[in-house]
């Protein structure tokens, strides 16, 4: 497994069926930037203040044996520091760098004060601020709460009482598989599995309530990355024919630019597409060209009711007197397992 350190004090490890993400605030100083988040507010009142507060960081070895114990660490927690007391007003802050699925999320917080309330929790499946998961802790209310928010409305709460102080570091956690949703508090299951089909993936994220300041520190994400349904054509594809060369996918994006969805090597994804990758997409046109001892063929992709969604461009090693007439219709045989998926453009982005 490989391990990459990237801003904002944040370590990615990749493995083909499972990753790691470590949010390490407590490597950042208090003046270090927050890259890849952004704050949001749920309700009324003024605006939020997350920032990085220095010397509160709990050791990160503590969580191993006992998440409430206060040993001492190093470095910077993240705070929500705002004290606006104005009731159901709720701060959030998102990560952007990565949409979750099955994932666990946890983190160690401490509730420092609050008058109106105390609470710290965690965001998950996050859409906008009209539709999410949240799981929260209350010490004053001494209560744990799972939501969910569709379309700005949140119905009744699932949760237990428990005992949470103020001024201790405890640990949250969430894990998601599927449509089941289980809660840990302090590294016990805090009520019995949830299940709810409303949001299948989505961004995370922390949360606070009113004039609740609370720390966060040394949170961890493990999770099964989500590949795109257009890159899970082409490694199916793959599958069956390890000899194709090269195996795009292109479609036209927001700026009406033609550019690579998915592709055998999967660094190639974003680059920029041809004219013949457009004619392919807008008219349904054929491609043919010669590379090198292979053969390159463009073609447009059907959805289920025949309507173009995408172009797909084959290399193929040639033989000895291959004519365009034969690399098309090798193109055709790899294109029908594509068409077989039967996706729609919107899934095909999915």
């Amino acid at each position: 497994m490989r391990h990459f350190l990237l801003l904002c004090g944040v370590a990615f490890n990749w493995a083909a069926a499972a990753a790691e993400l470590q949010f390490s605030f407590g490597d950042l100083g208090a003046n270090g930037s927050l890259t890849n988040f952004h704050a949001e507010l749920l309700g009324g009142g003024g605006p939020v203040a997350w920032k990085l507060l220095p010397g509160e960081a709990p050791s990160a070895f503590a969580q191993l044996a006992d998440p409430t114990k206060n040993v001492a660490g190093a470095g910077s927690v993240l705070a929500q520091t705002s004290q606006d007391p104005t009731d159901e007003r709720f701060p959030m802050f998102i990560y952007d760098g990565e949409q979750f699925r099955n994932f666990n999320f946890s983190t160690q917080f401490k509730i420092v004060s609050g008058v109106a309330e105390q609470m710290a929790g965690l965001v998950f499946r996050f859409q906008n601020t009209s539709n999410f998961y949240v799981v929260r802790v209350s010490a004053l209310g001494r209560n744990l709460r799972f939501y969910k928010v569709v379309d700005g409305v949140r119905p009744e709460p699932i949760g237990i009482p428990c005992s949470v102080t103020a001024g201790t570091w405890h640990r949250l956690a969430v894990q998601c598989d599927g449509n089941q949703i289980a809660i840990w508090l302090d590294g016990k299951l805090a009520m019995p599995t949830l299940g709810d089909n409303t949001f299948g993936q989505g961004k995370i994220g922390f949360w606070t309530k009113s004039d609740a300041v609370t720390y966060f520190a040394n949170a961890i994400v493990n999770y099964s990355p989500v590949v795109p349904a257009a890159q899970v054509i082409v490694n199916s594809v793959l599958r069956q024919q390890p000899r194709i060369l090269g195996l795009q996918i292109y479609t036209v994006d927001t700026n009406n630019a033609v550019v690579i969805l998915a592709s055998k090597d999967p660094s190639e994804v974003g680059q920029l597409g041809t004219a013949a990758e457009l004619a392919a997409i807008r008219e349904g046109t054929v491609s043919f060209g010669r590379d090198h001892g292979a053969v390159l063929v463009t073609m447009p992709l059907h959805d289920r009711n025949g309507d173009l969604i995408a172009a797909v461009r084959f290399k193929l090693k040639s033989f000895f007197g291959e004519t365009q007439d034969n690399a098309v219709g090798r193109a055709t045989l790899i294109m029908k397992l594509m068409q077989d998926f039967g996706l729609s453009a919107d899934e095909l982005l999915k």
